[in-house]
């Protein structure tokens, strides 16, 4: 028996790394229980993606479990022990703002879930390839201390700083610098995945996302900023802008794309690697860049305000640069770029 498990397997990363993933094992273990609605009301909801799971994949399992509950979780690693052959962790609270209101509650899922799962993983399943969804929060905001130019639609990195002219590599330190206390639980997690691939010699890769998108996302005013944009755009919902006259600059990646780094990673896995993850130079934008492009897409006019108020930890600029994964695993490649993604989206967005 090979099986795969998945937290967070109603979630964007997670349901399409089901589906990517149920034609090659024999059963697909789902672990999910919709704190998404918890965390940003009922329209953040991933129930009906996981109904649609079920429905559509044969050989899928699901338990509504909470990662913080060891007990719980101990039943299923106990249950299916060395027969899991990988495990894809992308249960998280995904939120600066929402971090900010119940940081117990977010350390809890973001670092305390994370090591229940690496310790379940070490005592049930040590020959399983563990793929971690980390952040590019962990970062923090030392990203906004590099020399950026402001460009009609665009803040962009000063072309005098070559090194970083493909974008941010995995040199950037995580120190001395304000996370948020999303990007500090994700930090803790993100350092003690890795320190389980170095210290125990498990097979463990962590991935550090810029913006996740795609159709399946459950996108709210506080996490999913492409996909809550386009909803925006197609509903006529007020949308607000916050800070750094929306040229602030996100690289995208596409839900398909990630989880096939994650399928190269399993192919031939490493021992607490670290790998930026992100749209890079290939798909990038300002804000003002993704209104437009939403705009243009959906033949309707963005109802948006502007706030000067930038978010805590908000990046400025932050372009994933990935080719350290791409000297690793030389035969992963995009396949989606930001229009694509974004007609997807239209295409597929339900209001």
């Amino acid at each position: 028996m090979k099986i795969a498990l998945i937290t967070g397997a109603g979630g964007l990363i997670g349901s399409e790394a089901v589906a990517r993933f149920a034609t090659e094992f024999d059963q697909i273990i789902g672990i999910d229980n919709d704190m998404r609605s918890y965390f940003f009301g009922a329209e953040a909801s991933t129930n009906w993606n996981v109904n649609r799971i079920k429905e559509q994949i044969a050989n899928y399992t699901h338990y509504n479990l909470d990662i913080r509950n060891l007990e719980g979780l101990e039943k299923v690693f106990n249950e299916y022990g060395a027969d899991i052959k990988l495990i894809i962790h992308t249960a998280a609270q995904p939120s600066h703002d929402w971090a900010a209101k119940e940081p117990l509650t977010d350390f809890g899922v973001n670092a305390v879930g994370t090591l229940n799962m690496l310790e379940l993983t070490r005592k049930y399943s040590p020959n399983a390839v563990f793929i971690f969804t980390s952040t590019n929060k962990v970062y923090g905001d030392n990203p906004n201390y590099l020399p950026l130019i402001e460009k009609e639609t665009r803040w962009e990195i000063a072309e005098s700083h070559a090194y970083f002219k493909n974008g941010i590599d995995e040199q950037m330190s995580l120190d001395h610098t304000k996370h948020s206390v999303f990007g500090a639980s994700k930090v803790a997690a993100d350092i003690m995945a890795q320190e389980y691939g170095r210290y125990f010699g498990m097979s463990v890769g962590v991935f550090r996302g810029g913006c996740l998108t795609g159709p399946n996302h459950s996108g709210t005013q506080l996490h999913g900023f492409l996909s809550y944009l386009m909803k925006c755009t197609m509903s006529g919902k007020a949308y607000t802008i916050f800070g750094y006259k929306g040229k602030q600059v996100r690289d995208n990646i596409h839900s398909h794309d990630l989880v096939e780094m994650f399928s190269k990673f399993y192919q031939a896995p490493k021992q607490g690697e670290a790998y930026n993850a992100g749209g890079g130079r290939f798909a990038n934008c300002s804000m003002l860049e993704a209104i437009a492009l939403c705009e243009e897409i959906s033949g309707k006019k963005l109802n948006y305000t502007y706030s000067d108020e930038a978010r805590i930890g908000d990046h400025i600029w932050y372009v994933s640069d990935v080719s350290k994964f791409q000297k690793h695993y030389p035969n992963w490649k995009y396949e989606w770029d930001l229009k694509s993604t974004l007609v997807d989206m239209y295409n597929k967005i339900k209001l």
